[in-house]
């Protein structure tokens, strides 16, 4: 089978129970651009923020009733999707916002292979977040 993609980028979604914090984390810290929050109570979706890096759209929903959290441990904790990357021009500065923030840094800048720079930061849920120089 062969899919026609009709986007460049793609959205991600995140549930979480600390909407506020993980707005201020992705749209101030990171930088991602905000565009709105709406509800769809009819879903269970009492919030969903939508920030977009380019054509990639990172949706944080909350949702209208508890739900139970997912496995912490980082990378390597559990199977699934454990991080994201996302590609910048200087993994430095986004550690730097991200320290400034109070974020745990889970590598400091370092080179992964011949002049790919990387450095990976936890987000106020305990989700990964990769930056990515080239």
């Amino acid at each position: 089978m062969s899919n026609t993609f009709t986007k460049a980028g793609f959205d991600l979604g995140m549930v979480t129970a600390r909407g506020d914090e993980m707005l201020t984390f992705y749209r101030d810290v990171i930088g991602l651009e905000f565009e709105a929050t709406i509800s769809m109570e009819a879903l269970g979706v009492a919030a969903m923020h939508r920030l977009w890096a380019n054509e990639s759209l990172l949706k944080i929903v909350v949702p209208t009733k508890d739900v139970d959290a997912g496995a912490d441990g980082g990378m390597m904790g559990a199977t699934g999707m454990r991080y994201f990357t996302l590609s910048v021009a200087d993994v430095q500065t986004a550690l730097d916002a991200c320290v400034a923030a109070g974020a745990v840094i889970i590598w400091d800048r370092r080179e992964a292979r011949p002049g790919v720079v990387v450095g990976m930061v936890e987000d106020p849920d305990g989700n990964w977040v990769e930056f990515i120089e080239k």
